[in-house]
């Protein structure tokens, strides 16, 4: 499965004061938010309930080009962080971002329309790399382990999944149920993850 996949985050989105150095008219007004929170299974079109594993983004952040975009449209790019204008962190929480705009008009609308809370989403576009199924359930339960990013976006709308691509990544999965799941990983990469996981468990229960 090689589609770009969305995925809608609601009410996470805002933007930032300008930092010390920036000053003046031109001074932007950094936005960002959570793109993806860690274990929150959402029911994908009707098909399949999916939730992203702490460590999904981990590889994405240090080795995938990843814009920041306004309603994933490339036309306008908010930042990006090869050129150091967007940092993408995970956390305990989730995959956050945020973005120092161009100092253009629509960047300082965009920012306006933020605070005043018309345009509170965000949402991301990846494709999957490692991920696990589990079928024990009244509906299949997809975990996202590991995700190559292509951007992060503050959206108006939520960008759910088309209803033919989720019954195509369900379809594809049962034809070749073997492929990309955690068992094909190295023993090392296996252990990491178990690390990881072990790591987060014992910071939810201190």
């Amino acid at each position: 499965m090689t589609t770009k996949e969305l995925r809608y985050t609601a009410g996470k989105l805002r933007s930032f004061d300008p930092t010390d150095e920036a000053v003046g008219e031109d001074a932007q007004r950094d936005m960002g938010g959570y793109a993806a929170v860690f274990n929150s299974p959402t029911v994908i079109a009707g098909y399949f309930r999916e939730q992203i594993a702490p460590g999904a983004f981990s590889d994405a952040i240090k080795n995938c080009d990843v814009r920041a975009l306004f309603n994933h449209d490339a036309n306008f790019v908010i930042g990006r962080n090869v050129a150091k204008t967007l940092v993408l962190t995970e956390d305990d929480r989730g995959l956050t971002w945020r973005a120092t705009p161009p100092a253009t008009s629509w960047a300082r609308d965009l920012a306006v329309s933020i605070d005043r809370g018309d345009i509170s989403g965000c949402s991301f576009s990846f494709v999957p790399s490692v991920e696990e199924w589990d079928y024990a359930g009244d509906m299949p339960l997809r975990t996202i382990m590991r995700c190559d990013l292509y951007d992060v976006s503050a959206v108006t709308y939520p960008a759910y999944e088309d209803t033919s691509v989720a019954l195509r990544t369900l379809e594809a999965h049962r034809e070749a149920p073997a492929i990309k799941t955690l068992a094909d990983l190295a023993p090392a990469d296996r252990a990491r993850i178990a690390a990881r996981k072990r790591h987060l468990q014992s910071l939810s229960r201190a």
